[in-house]
């Protein structure tokens, strides 16, 4: 086959540090932009960011020239650099060492945008652990609870 073709899309979770709730909604929506140009950079399409406090999740098409484990380090070095310029109170912001990621079918990616779209009235009711617990489950991911959170 002389060319190359994917469709890859993944859900990609990752909590602030310690989950503090450093992302006010002032700061949210020019994060989730933020997010969504970094990964257009990176030569993958961005369909949704969302997120609350202390959390972001991602909707993203996977270039087929990058790894997640690259993307999502871009994705958290670059973001993380630029909130600590957005206020003297950011200054110690940091996202966590590890996140998730999951595989998610094109026929599943209207839902994932609903998904997103609704944080703030899922976190109403629920904390990120037990979101985060929620994806592995669904998803058939094994884990040990001692290593998941930072």
């Amino acid at each position: 086959m002389p060319q190359s073709l994917s469709l890859v899309i993944v859900h990609v979770i990752f909590s602030t540090k310690e989950r503090r709730p450093f992302l006010d909604p002032d700061t949210r929506p020019k994060l989730h932009a933020y997010l969504a140009t970094v990964a257009r950079n990176a030569g993958c399409e961005a369909y949704r960011v969302g997120g609350v406090a202390d959390h972001v999740h991602l909707a993203i098409r996977l270039s087929r020239t990058i790894t997640i484990a690259d993307l999502v380090e871009t994705l958290k070095t670059s973001s993380s650099k630029w909130v600590k310029t957005q206020s003297p109170d950011l200054a110690a912001f940091s996202w966590q060492r590890g996140y998730g990621c999951f595989s998610v079918g094109p026929a599943d990616l209207d839902s994932l945008r609903a998904y997103i779209d609704g944080q703030e009235e899922h976190h109403k009711t629920r904390t990120f652990q037990d979101e985060f617990r929620m994806f592995l489950k669904k998803y058939g991911v094994e884990y040990d609870e001692a290593y998941v959170w930072d």
